[in-house]
């Protein structure tokens, strides 16, 4: 049965990163993926949302190449490589049950978003950083709690730092980890040593994002705890059921039976009669916890704020190892049958799509969006050929050696510049052009690392060429212009529009948008301790940031 098992390991493996990587290749460039991999092509000690982790692994890949499949390649072959950590894991934690490896590994590659999920997102580091982090705390747990071991425990407590470090500098949720490990210290009642190396290990994260933040107009607190709850805070009964939904395609119905509904098990039978205490080890009752306070936090959390699918990623690892702990050993198998029957039903629905025409999505919203995504250069050649003369350029092709030029900004001098309303839009044209592509106008609270890149002091009487997915009010670009033209195009049957504009009047701007930009997204509290802000310091000089 072992051999079999590790076959069909083997076999999952390389099926997987087969369509993985075709997926990869033929998927598009998204507008989250652009805007991460602008962080890389120009990279910082910090970005305007997150933290810098997967900006600076973005930047060691385009220093090879910048194609789709290269920049996804580590979230590519994410499934496979945590596969195999846990499969090495295994048998050193449960020692009694090693046979279970192979069949946990392969779970882990099967899980349902790990057999499509191949976009680059912050959470890609963060769940390297973050399983690695927990599978050394349930080491430094399993020394611990032998009197032979135990001196050698805080090593484990040092790498399980030194990796939640990583996950700080990949995402601010990281600390759900972190109180995760006081939760577990505090049950113990014990090792607040080991607690203590670990948590030691994060504060040189910690103060590198405090010293960016501080000469940064703190960007991350403003984004994080500010500007993006707005008029989304309160109490909301749908975000609850969406976030239920969440769990029950992350993890699939019968982990969650299995974690809510039965007992543990022992020797490969169910514990019905036995109390759960007298079956688990120290190493389970820290892996309970590791499983439980995260995905709590999560559930009291989502009555105000919606739990995206990507939140949860980082502690998928860890409940699918609980669950092979608890499921007798009959039922283990066909626990692997069912995610081999929904990764293949995945597999197929994927294959359907690729063969379907663009135009079968006409009829959503997010229509526009995908037309932009896959008709990028095009769009682009569409708008530089109409009026006024001698306009912007038309992007050259894919395989002119100026293409990989990745321009800090899209024209030279004398050219129009071309811009776009929002972020998403301008990242995903930029990447493919390989020129940067501002936002002119208020954008939203997401995104708004343009503000950092972007000086419009610069390009005051400059010609700008904005590309538009929503009909434009004439009035507010006519206050920012000499002149203003508007026409608009179709593209595979969605409407584009652009806007020309001469002249641009960069005092007329600042007086509008970018004085409602500063009231809107940089009003720091005043108790935050300041040693520069890019917005105020360049637009507003001898005024300070603050409410």
């Amino acid at each position: 049965m072992q051999f079999s098992v590790q076959r069909l390991f083997l076999a999952a493996v390389g099926l997987t990163l087969v369509f993985r990587l075709w997926l990869a290749t033929a998927m598009p460039i998204t507008g989250d993926e652009a805007y991460f991999i602008w962080w890389g092509q120009i990279p910082d000690w910090g970005f305007y949302d997150h933290p810098p982790l997967i900006g600076w692994l973005l930047a060691g890949l385009l220093a090879v190449g910048d194609a789709e499949w290269w920049l996804r390649l580590p979230q590519v072959v994410q499934p496979v490589l945590l596969a195999l950590a846990l499969r090495w894991a295994w048998p050193r934690l449960w020692p009694t049950q090693a046979e279970r490896r192979d069949w946990v590994a392969l779970l882990v590659l099967l899980a349902p978003v790990n057999v499509w999920n191949v976009f680059v997102t912050t959470d890609t580091a963060l769940v390297y950083c973050a399983v690695l982090s927990g599978l050394a705390w349930l080491f430094a747990v399993r020394d611990d709690a032998l009197v032979e071991t135990r001196s050698g425990a805080w090593r484990w407590y040092a790498v399980a730092g030194i990796f939640l470090a990583g996950a700080i500098l990949s995402k601010y949720f990281a600390a759900l980890l972190g109180f995760a490990y006081l939760v577990d210290t505090l049950r113990r009642r014990r090792s607040f040593a080991g607690l203590a190396i670990t948590y030691a290990c994060t504060v040189p994260a910690l103060l590198l994002m405090t010293w960016w933040n501080a000469g940064h107009c703190w960007s991350n607190y403003m984004f994080n705890f500010v500007n993006r709850h707005g008029a989304n805070t309160g109490l909301n009964w749908e975000t609850p059921l969406l976030y239920v939904v969440t769990l029950a395609y992350v993890l699939t119905p019968p982990v969650l039976w299995v974690m809510f509904r039965r007992r543990p098990t022992v020797g490969g039978e169910t514990a019905d009669r036995r109390p759960p205490s007298a079956d688990f080890s120290p190493v389970d009752r820290s892996l309970t916890t590791l499983v439980v306070v995260p995905l709590l936090l999560f559930a009291a959390l989502s009555p105000i704020k919606t739990i995206g699918l990507h939140w949860v990623l980082a502690f998928v690892p860890f409940v699918l190892l609980l669950a092979v702990r608890r499921f007798s050993g009959v039922a283990v198998p066909k626990l692997a049958l069912f995610f081999l029957a929904f990764a293949a039903l995945h597999l197929a629905v994927a294959l359907v799509i690729s063969r379907l025409p663009l135009e079968t999505w006409r009829s959503l919203k997010i229509y526009p969006g995908l037309v932009l995504t896959f008709e990028s250069r095009t769009l682009v050649a569409r708008a530089a050929a109409g009026p006024p003369q001698g306009g912007m350029r038309p992007p050259v092709g894919g395989s002119e050696p100026g293409l990989r030029a990745w321009g800090a900004l899209n024209a030279a001098a004398g050219d129009s510049l071309l811009a776009s309303d929002g972020y998403s839009n301008a990242v995903t044209l930029g990447y493919n052009l390989r020129r940067y592509v501002p936002v002119l106008g208020m954008g939203s609270s997401h995104a708004r690392h343009d503000d950092i890149l972007t000086d419009w002091r610069t390009q005051d009487g400059r010609d700008i060429t904005v590309l538009r997915k929503s009909a434009p009010d004439q009035d507010e670009y006519a206050a920012w212009f000499q002149n203003v033209e508007i026409d608009s195009f179709e593209q595979r049957g969605a409407r584009f529009w652009v806007v020309r504009g001469r002249g641009f009047d960069y005092a007329a701007y600042r007086d509008s948008v970018l004085t409602e930009v500063r009231r809107r997204y940089y009003a720091l509290p005043n108790w935050l301790p300041q040693t520069g802000c890019y917005f105020c310091d360049r637009y507003f000089p001898g005024k300070t940031c603050t409410r």
